[in-house]
């Protein structure tokens, strides 16, 4: 099972500049397996396009699922933003592009749910989530 990122999702419905790669990289993923958005994707998505119906239709006609967040994926986000934060006092971790709990919560529900995740910010998916296989759409 792949997980699917806001950034691609936002990409693919919104017809923007990097939807044609999303989409090639979505079908390709669809022949390996099921591809799939947790609560926070399909959250993030809608606030960004301002849809509900929209979202819903085009994940079920492009054939994502959904899973929701498991507790022990919750507990892995906290302990990840944890460090973040700690990374970030310590002037260990980039400050620009700040990370909030959402970006936990996906990286987390891809690695301990999924196993791979297709996004465009790989550097910080493979930074705070070792093993995680990352898909990056390329033009």
């Amino acid at each position: 099972m792949i997980a699917i990122d806001t950034s691609v999702l936002i990409d693919l419905i919104g017809a923007g500049p990097g939807a044609d790669a999303a989409e090639t990289t979505l079908r390709t993923a669809l022949a390996e397996g099921p591809v799939v958005a947790c609560e926070v994707v399909v959250s993030e998505v809608v606030a960004g396009l301002g849809s509900g119906a929209v979202v819903m239709e085009v994940l079920d006609e492009v054939g994502i699922g959904f899973v929701p967040l498991e507790m022990r994926s919750a507990v892995r986000a906290g302990e990840m933003q944890r460090r973040y934060k700690e990374r970030l006092r310590a002037g260990h971790a980039l400050a620009a592009g700040a990370r909030t709990v959402p970006d936990f919560l996906i990286g987390a529900h891809a690695l301990l749910q999924c196993g791979a995740l297709i996004t465009r910010d790989a550097v910080f998916f493979r930074d705070y989530f070792k093993g995680l296989k990352v898909i990056v759409p390329k033009a």
